[in-house]
């Protein structure tokens, strides 16, 4: 006689803990309250613009011509800034510089200089000559003495959309605040729509070629032009320290001239909305390798180079004189990350929980423990960036699948071709909210408010036994024990792990919509007809009413994913007690095939 398992009884349990495994039952980790940065606290009125001149107003011309090239004055918080007329359109009773093409320079610590150590300096340029401002540059130095990252910025914005909207400037603390936002994710720094970016936080003075950029570029992507970013991508030239000279003795980083990772991030399913305005749902990364030169992607510029009279007032004028910028841009981008970039690794993760609303990706998993837990702790979520839980990530460690894509059986999701192994910590309600912000622990970046992480959580696993390229085995954990309560090996079950191959290469983002759009689908087809047979069998479905009626593609894909799998516990349960191996054998069938007619 077959033994009947052993596991069913715990694997029965599994139905209730897995409704109650994000809720009440988990207690915070005992952390110490974080220290808030978030300048948007305590605020009446958002600082959109320069405060007004207190003071009168000094006019200069420098080329003399007639009409002035300099207007300065002092604002309420006793700074005292300059506007350097590049487009020579200034008149002497301007109270400010315009906003086409014009220069403002502000003296932060109050040292007489106004392009020197710790001074922001914001410049517009128009390319088209239309009036309006078709780029940005933001410089804000740092001290002479810290020729390390992370002490200041160097950005150019591309308004690609023409909605006006670039860099934000909190004119309270008169500092760059790319985080500041309204609601839940409307920036208020150019992250929606069709917009690109170029930052790298170093002073110019420090860097040797200021052509080129760290993230380099990073694009966003309006594919159905309503105003919000379907697609976003980040390029990464990652600067390499170089020896100071007599000649230059400020001298710290050059650019490599080569992308060193890409990162991906996709609305699959077009969710995006004011209220909802950054919504990805899966990021892919390349990494590892040689990656892949771009010093042929220059851009050449005609109307953003400054006054030349003016440079004696910046230490460092050269940012002032550009006229040509290296980067991938939208038309470019993708196509030189698949077929030009020499990878030796490619990462995917999946926003499960659906609670993402950063503005550049769903931040990725670490290879790491699948148990541990905390920023910096070990874990899949070591990356204080990643969401702590809600996330399903594979790592591809040795780039075989060319980061190609699959519906597996296992699951009825997509999975990373080529992938060794692959982790989803269960999140099922999204109680562990991830929202924009990202970064976790004390006074990283601005917090909205105190975070609280689960110390219970269930986990999937996900292998591939056969090194095939797809997953072929898949072990439970539902109860938050950390450990496995059921293997699910395809091969023990007849069924093959081969799946249709996504080319993600040759895919555009209409395409990526429509595999969500079929995915769903057939997410919830499989489970009214999973439904159908638990009632046959005499199954009480009225206990899963909630998960009946989806209302968008994003609950077909996630109620229809969880109907089934409570359906699939109710019926292996059942089965078990009957003691009737050969149905158990057939549901495991039915469910890990996608095929309820077995």
């Amino acid at each position: 006689m077959n033994k009947i398992p052993t596991f069913s009884s715990s694997f029965f349990a599994a139905i209730f803990l897995l409704s109650t495994i994000t809720s009440c039952a988990q207690q915070p980790l005992q952390t110490p309250p974080p220290t808030f940065r978030n300048y948007q606290q305590n605020k009446v009125l958002t600082p959109f613009r320069l405060p007004p001149a207190t003071s009168g107003f000094k006019y200069e011309d420098l080329d003399k011509d007639g009409d002035p090239d300099l207007l300065k004055y002092q604002v309420a918080n006793k700074y005292n800034v300059i506007w350097i007329d590049d487009d020579d359109d200034m008149k002497r009773g301007d109270h400010e510089g315009d906003m086409d093409s014009d220069c403002l320079l502000i003296d932060l610590n109050n040292d007489g200089k106004f392009g020197s150590e710790k001074d922001l300096n914001i410049d517009w340029g128009d390319e088209d000559g239309d009036g309006k401002a078709d780029m940005q540059c933001i410089v804000d130095n740092g001290l002479k003495t810290e020729k390390g990252k992370w002490q200041s910025h160097y950005i150019w914005f591309f308004d690609n959309d023409k909605d006006g909207v670039m860099g934000y400037i909190n004119w309270d603390k008169f500092s760059f605040e790319g985080w500041d936002h309204d609601g839940r994710a409307n920036f208020f720094t150019d992250y929606n729509g069709q917009s690109t970016m170029l930052k790298v936080h170093i002073t110019t003075w420090n860097m040797k070629d200021l052509e080129y950029n760290w993230e380099n570029p990073f694009l966003y992507f309006d594919e159905d032009n309503d105003g919000l970013s379907e697609m976003a991508m980040r390029l990464v030239d990652e600067p390499v320290e170089v020896p100071a000279s007599e000649d230059d003795p400020l001298l710290a980083w050059q650019f490599s001239h080569k992308i060193s990772y890409v990162q991906i991030g996709i609305d699959l399913d077009n969710d995006s909305r004011p209220g909802n305005e950054l919504d990805y749902d899966m990021s892919l990364k390349f990494m590892g390798g040689e990656g892949f030169d771009y010093a042929d992607q220059a851009h050449f510029y005609k109307n953003i180079s400054g006054l030349e009279d003016a440079d004696f007032l910046f230490d460092d004028p050269r940012w002032r004189h550009t006229s040509k910028l290296v980067f991938a841009d939208h038309e470019t981008a993708y196509n030189l990350t698949f077929n030009r970039g020499k990878w030796g690794a490619c990462w995917f993760v999946f926003d499960e929980d659906d609670d993402c609303q950063r503005w550049e990706r769903v931040e990725f998993y670490d290879p790491k423990d699948p148990f541990k837990i905390g920023a910096k702790n070990g874990g899949l979520d070591h990356n204080p960036q990643a969401d702590a839980t809600g996330d399903r990530a594979e790592w591809d460690m040795d780039f075989s699948g060319k980061g190609q894509l699959y519906i597996s059986p296992l699951d009825g999701r997509l999975h990373l071709l080529g992938a060794e192994k692959g982790y989803w910590r269960i999140d099922q309600a999204a109680v562990y909210f991830q929202g924009w912000q990202g970064w976790r622990g004390p006074n990283l970046q601005p917090e909205d408010f105190v975070r609280t992480e689960p110390t219970t959580f269930g986990t999937m696993m996900y292998e591939d036994t056969d090194n095939n390229g797809f997953m072929d085995r898949l072990s439970m954990d539902l109860d938050g024990d950390q450990k496995f309560e059921q293997t699910i090996s395809l091969a023990e079950l007849g069924i093959s792990d081969e799946a249709a191959v996504i080319d993600t290469k040759n895919l555009d983002y209409e395409g990526y919509t429509k595999i969500y759009d079929e995915m769903a689908a057939k997410m919830w087809k499989n489970a009214t007809q999973a439904l159908k047979f638990a009632e046959q069998t005499g199954i009480n479905t009225a206990w899963y009413s909630h998960l009946m009626h989806p209302k968008s593609l994003r609950e077909e894909y996630h109620n229809g994913y969880f109907l089934m799998l409570y359906l699939y516990l109710d019926l292996t349960d059942m089965a078990t007690k009957n003691k009737d191996l050969d149905l158990l054998k057939k549901i495991k069938k039915a469910y890990f095939s996608e095929d309820w007619r077995l």
